[in-house]
């Protein structure tokens, strides 16, 4: 499987995380060409070469009307007296739909990512996501960076993308609001569900920008898995720590791989259908992976059913107990079964209604249940309705170039 390990012992942001993908590829400069064509206006590309702590790696620097703006890097919102503009949802999605050059896939992804910062914004601010306005994620050059990041993914086109817990920092902060605690709140937002530690660094390592592309490309965290590495890219920071201030991305294969987990199961001759049903959903919320009933005859010829539930090893205790509360049962039944993994990975959509994630594997796409539902539910619309709406779109995305 072709995989993507993203290194954030000092957090990320837009530009690391940009110029790390960039070092994977085989002519980073023919893509910077292909940056400087997209059509965002005023707005220029340039690689450089950056050292940190002895490890050379790149910098992608953006430059708006020939000036090098106030950029979303770790470690600093100081924008340096350069005027921004601050821009709604309305003008980002008009922005990259209108006047970008780009692949619909591409569009999709940036687009899922402001969806992600708007969300996280309009907890934080107490306003309708309609009414935020972008203050640092909404200049030029965090559309930029957005922009390359999402390109770069799609080009590289990695079967799954993983990434180490996120270093945020600590400290305060200076931003459009003022100063506020690090991680700064829409960061911290965004990261809910992430492993996430301060270190003993003072500052800001983790921006909204970087914290909304990890959490919307990063499909698991945690230690680097048994990979073989085929390329190693370094996107630097602008300031300088006792620590090598960037982002390293690792590309490469690993093994497709299985796992084990606990069957639970029980026999069952003496529970109405609605506790029986009841138990069922009882499982699901406990963190089961599959939940079934199963027709069975017992003993004295009595018609019953097995109830079977698949789960984590490290979930099947509770599981257990929890098949002991709710159901008549006086025992569980538990052993442990090898499993292979089909591969997937995910790719936003744009639907009439909003972005959906479409799961991918060889065989085809299944659109997330949860977030069609929600769109439905919503838009006064059919599931099939909304479902089909993605497939298409998802079909549409898989042939243009």
């Amino acid at each position: 499987m072709k995989t993507l390990y993203l290194d954030c012992g000092m957090g990320a942001a837009g530009d690391m995380l940009a110029a790390a993908l960039l070092e994977l590829l085989p002519d980073p400069a023919a893509f910077v060409e292909t940056l400087r064509g997209l059509g965002l206006p005023g707005v220029g590309f340039t690689l450089e070469k950056s050292v940190k702590c002895g490890v050379t790696g790149s910098h992608l620097a953006v430059t708006v009307a020939g000036q090098e703006e106030g950029e979303e890097h770790p470690h600093s919102h100081d924008h340096h007296g350069h005027r921004h503009e601050h821009r709604n949802l309305h003008d980002i999605r008009h922005l990259v739909e209108d006047h970008l050059q780009l692949p619909e896939a591409v569009r999709g992804d940036i687009l899922a990512v402001y969806d992600r910062i708007a969300q996280a914004e309009s907890r934080v601010h107490g306003v309708p996501v309609e009414n935020i306005h972008f203050h640092e994620v909404g200049t030029l050059d965090a559309v930029a960076d957005i922009t390359a990041v999402c390109l770069l993914i799609h080009t590289l086109a990695p079967e799954e993308i993983l990434a180490s817990p996120v270093r945020v920092g600590s400290g305060q902060v200076r931003c459009a609001h003022g100063l506020l605690p690090v991680p700064a709140p829409a960061t911290a937002l965004l990261l809910r569900g992430a492993p996430i530690y301060a270190g003993d660094l003072a500052g800001e390592l983790c921006t909204p920008t970087g914290a909304a592309l990890l959490t919307h490309f990063v499909t698991k965290f945690g230690p680097m898995p048994v990979m073989q590495v085929e390329k190693i890219g370094y996107g630097m920071g602008k300031k300088d720590f006792p620590a090598a201030n960037c982002v390293r991305a690792m590309l490469g294969r690993r093994e497709e791989e299985g796992d084990t987990v606990c069957q639970l199961e029980c026999n069952l001759d003496d529970i109405t259908p609605e506790a029986l049903s009841f138990a069922q959903e009882r499982l699901w919320e406990a963190g089961a992976l599959d939940v079934y009933t199963v027709p069975i005859g017992m003993k004295k010829s009595r018609p019953g059913v097995l109830l079977a539930c698949l789960c984590r090893e490290e979930d099947a205790g509770k599981l257990a107990e929890a098949i002991l509360r709710h159901t008549t049962t006086l025992g569980v039944r538990r052993m442990s079964l090898a499993r292979t993994l089909r591969p997937r990975s995910f790719r936003t959509v744009q639907t009439p209604w909003g972005p959906v994630t479409v799961k991918e594997t060889p065989g085809g796409g299944k659109p997330e249940y949860e977030e069609a539902a929600a769109i439905a539910r919503r838009e006064g619309l059919t599931l099939r309705e909304v479902q089909e709406a993605a497939m298409e779109e998802w079909r549409a995305v898989r042939i243009k170039p």
